[in-house]
């Protein structure tokens, strides 16, 4: 996973997986972001340490962590509390990063 940058945060489409380092479920959470973006072999999310970042959470009215903030066409489509399993996050890519899905890539 990529740090978000401020610069990153101005673009239109994005998922960003927000955590904070002392939460044993934003390390599962991770653990199954992780086995996604090892399996097609590229950087999907961005990633975001909540402890630094309290304007934006409160801009975004991040309610807890781990989140996934799902943005696109410059507007919040989703926050994703619950990571169930790695299938429940590919129903999100498929709605929201479908070219992961086209061709060859993995």
């Amino acid at each position: 996973m990529q740090k978000v940058i401020s610069k990153q945060l101005k673009k239109d489409s994005y998922l960003l997986y927000i955590y904070s380092p002392f939460c044993g479920t934003c390390h599962m959470a991770r653990t199954i972001l992780e086995k996604i973006e090892d399996i097609h072999g590229e950087e999907i999310f961005y990633e975001m340490n909540a402890n630094f970042e309290e304007a934006f959470l409160h801009e975004h009215k991040i309610e807890n962590v781990p989140c996934l903030l799902i943005k696109e066409n410059n507007e919040v489509k989703e926050k994703v509390y619950t990571f169930y399993s790695t299938g429940n996050i590919y129903r999100y890519l498929f709605e929201y990063k479908p070219e992961l899905f086209t061709g060859e890539s993995y």
